[in-house]
């Protein structure tokens, strides 16, 4: 439409004002690029404007950068609508709710789903189920926030020093001269070329401290503590938890000096040729890549992991450079069980004359949650009693022994296995410490 006609609409309209008029005139802006002119007219046109007619006019509103006024001639209830209704919210500043309406309208239709909003919006779309029609119903997933999930103050927790570890004498020792001192004297070890860093993996027995010494090594590295549990890097996604651990591992880089600490570790390293799907190698690739790919730079980041498995380790961790320090980490010795039942039973009600060297030499092959178990069920014994007499009763020589008849250690069936590997798979002497153990201790 030429200028004149447009100008004549716009003098017309003046002088006798009709829905009809304003909404040819603002189709007319529209064609003319003069759409910042459409809100003189827009009131009394959307009288006029259909369903269609209404979304296009909002179109060219949203593409000339009026989000406020594309959003007015738009309707949220209407399916069509909301895609460009969300559109603008998000423009405007309302990413929330944006969001919603456009999860909303992707559920209720497939069709109008768009990967770059998926991005936008950080959601995820997939096939949920199949209904009674046999058409795909999607269902919309809010995808994780990289970027809060792999923020490390989330994994930072306390450190201790190894005063707060029972025992583990010869086990410490060898922390303190291979780990500990080139985080305390770094120049001197630069000196040599030796880097300050590197991977360690703590195995043994299920609860005979193997978190606890890692945050104790933390703190007499005077290093920050991150706990990686392993549900903040597996994802469903692919592509997910390789970048997940990337992250993690780029962000302790930049918090040098500190300790990255993985629980559990065979449920990322475990052996390829065990793995029943891609994603599950992919993952032990890229955390290979992470401890010492070309590019990758982890001076002053300590990689402590734990596992009860060693042997289900894929052996590419444990070559140097690596994971290629590892610490057996056994059942408490006798000093120690003392040590710990005495800590356990503080606070409690019971007799000062225990005699807890008894207790511990029949507690042989105890780990430390076997212990607090142990100081638990004598505990319990009290309690009984103390209902059955009907005062208070505290906690005994013979409440312990009781307790002790029923208690059972929990590592003898992992150093069964261990003996296994331990003389027939002892590949570079790997496993010297456990048979070691085995023969002071005629397991």
């Amino acid at each position: 439409m030429d200028t004149n006609t447009l100008t004549g609409l716009k003098s017309a309209f003046q002088v006798a004002p009709s829905d009809e008029l304003a909404k040819v005139i603002c189709f007319a802006l529209i064609e003319s690029g003069e759409e910042s002119e459409i809100a003189l007219y827009l009131q009394q046109a959307q009288k006029t404007l259909d369903e269609s007619e209404s979304l296009k006019l909002a179109e060219a509103l949203y593409q000339a950068e009026l989000h406020e006024t594309a959003r007015n001639v738009l309707s949220e209830e209407l399916l069509s609508h909301k895609i460009l209704v969300a559109k603008c919210l998000n423009e405007s500043g309302e990413p929330e709710q944006a969001r919603k309406l456009y999860c909303s309208a992707i559920e209720a239709d497939s069709s109008l789903e768009s990967h770059a909003l998926n991005r936008t919006f950080n959601v995820e779309v997939k096939v949920a189920q199949i209904n009674n029609d046999d058409k795909p119903k999607l269902k919309v997933v809010e995808k994780m926030d990289l970027a809060s999930v792999t923020d490390m103050v989330r994994y930072r927790q306390d450190t201790s020093d190894f005063s707060d570890v029972v025992g583990l004498e010869h086990i410490k020792k060898q922390i303190s001269k291979k780990i500990i001192m080139p985080f305390q004297r770094p120049s001197l070890f630069q000196k040599f070329k030796k880097k300050v860093g590197g991977g360690v993996i703590l195995y043994g027995p299920p609860g005979c401290g193997k978190t606890l010494l890692a945050r104790a090594t933390a703190g007499e590295c005077k290093a920050s503590f991150f706990n990686i549990e392993i549900s903040d890097v597996l994802d469903m996604y692919i592509g997910e938890s390789e970048q997940k651990l990337h992250t993690i591992f780029e962000k302790a880089r930049s918090s040098t000096p500190c300790v990255l600490f993985f629980d559990e570790i065979e449920a990322l390293a475990g052996k390829r040729e065990h793995s029943r799907n891609s994603s599950s190698a992919n993952v032990v690739s890229q955390f290979l890549t992470e401890l010492d790919g070309f590019s990758q730079n982890n001076e002053g980041v300590l990689v402590l992991a734990s596992t009860n498995v060693p042997w289900a380790v894929d052996a590419a961790f444990l070559r140097p450079g690596r994971f290629d320090r590892m610490f057996f980490v056994p059942p408490p010795d006798k000093v120690a069980r003392k040590a710990i039942l005495e800590h356990h039973i503080k606070g409690r009600p019971a007799e000062s004359n225990i005699d807890f060297s008894s207790i511990a030499s029949k507690a042989t092959g105890y780990s430390g949650a076997d212990l607090y178990n142990l100081v638990e069920m004598a505990a319990d014994e009290a309690i009984d009693e103390s209902i059955e007499a009907g005062n208070e009763v505290v906690i005994s020589n013979q409440h312990f022994k009781n307790a002790i008849k029923e208690a059972r250690s929990t590592t003898t069936e992992w150093l069964t296995t261990a003996r296994n590997y331990a003389r027939y798979a002892n590949e570079g002497g790997r496993y010297d410490e456990v048979l070691s153990f085995l023969k002071k201790h005629g397991k």
